[in-house]
């Protein structure tokens, strides 16, 4: 049975899986679209050697790992040819790994993950949670990586037409436990694995919101879970709702990082941003605000 305490009580962080980095607070990801079309900065960083410099930057401000992606999953973003995605993210991830920095390949493609973990990667994270492509499961439990399992319907340019819950929260946990047991069927261990609830894939406004404020019953089935709001449609939204209109993407990174604060006090073990000082910061201040409210008052 699924446990509905109350968000008020936030139980510890599940143990994170062996490879990555424990600063003893919420992880932050920085984003890195090696992409021609991603929804915020679709074309910035399609350069290699730009995209390098711009992981390499990500880390300086003190990222925790730095999320590669080779393929847009934007809402009606179309597929794109895999040795084309090997060319844009594989490079990077070499490079950026024998740099120092910890790396992370966002695919839904197993042949991806492997190049991309042979080239130094140290977690997979894939927004379909292994339906995308049944090699994944095998790939990931061979290469001995932890693994971002993220609730997903569809591919991207269909998914708006699989966005019809009846209780968005308990669907959405019981179907990621549903991953989670096809996918240790396969022989991952479950160990390794980190749910995502999926913000925005197969989601509307209000959908993500309850996933949000409910963090505390996905934490109860006993996996690390990682949050992924960076400038989605769903903050525009919440923001027009307070001013002249929905800011445009790269003008929502201070409410990204209310959302990230909230998320890290909630339990989320990551954060997963495009901005990664702002969150960073927020995240810190989460840490600082719980850590305070578990110790004993002053006499």
């Amino acid at each position: 049975m699924i446990d509905t305490e109350s968000p008020a009580v936030v139980r510890p962080f599940p143990a994170l899986p062996d490879g990555l980095p424990r600063p003893g607070r919420c992880l932050v990801m920085g984003i890195l679209n090696v992409t021609p079309d991603s929804f915020s900065d679709g074309g910035r960083y399609g350069d290699a050697d730009r995209a390098v410099r711009h992981g390499l930057r990500m880390a300086e401000e003190g990222a925790d790992l730095v999320d590669v992606g080779g393929e847009s999953t934007r809402p009606g973003a179309e597929p794109v040819p895999l040795g084309a995605e090997l060319a844009r993210a594989v490079p990077v991830v070499r490079a950026l790994a024998g740099a120092g920095v910890p790396v992370s390949i966002d695919t839904m493609h197993a042949e991806v993950a492997h190049a991309a973990v042979e080239a130094g990667a140290c977690l997979v994270n894939d927004v379909s949670g292994g339906l995308a492509d049944p090699a994944m499961a095998a790939t990931v439990a061979a290469a001995g990586v932890p693994y971002v399992v993220t609730h997903w319907r569809a591919p991207s340019r269909e998914m708006a037409r699989h966005a019809a819950y009846g209780d968005v929260v308990g669907e959405v946990t019981a179907e990621l436990l549903d991953r989670v047991e096809a996918l240790t069927a396969a022989g991952l261990d479950p160990g390794r694995i980190v749910l995502d609830p999926g913000l925005g894939f197969a989601k509307r406004a209000g959908h993500d919101w309850q996933l949000l404020a409910h963090l505390h019953t996905l934490r109860s089935a006993g996996f690390p879970v990682l949050v992924g709001a960076s400038r989605k449609r769903f903050i525009g939204a919440a923001l027009s709702d307070c001013s002249d209109g929905a800011p445009a993407p790269g003008e929502r990174d201070a409410a990204t990082a209310a959302v990230s604060a909230l998320a890290a006090a909630a339990g989320a073990v990551c954060v997963r941003v495009h901005d990664v000082r702002s969150s960073l910061h927020a995240v810190c201040m989460a840490a600082a605000w719980t850590g305070a409210g578990s110790l004993s008052p002053p006499p």
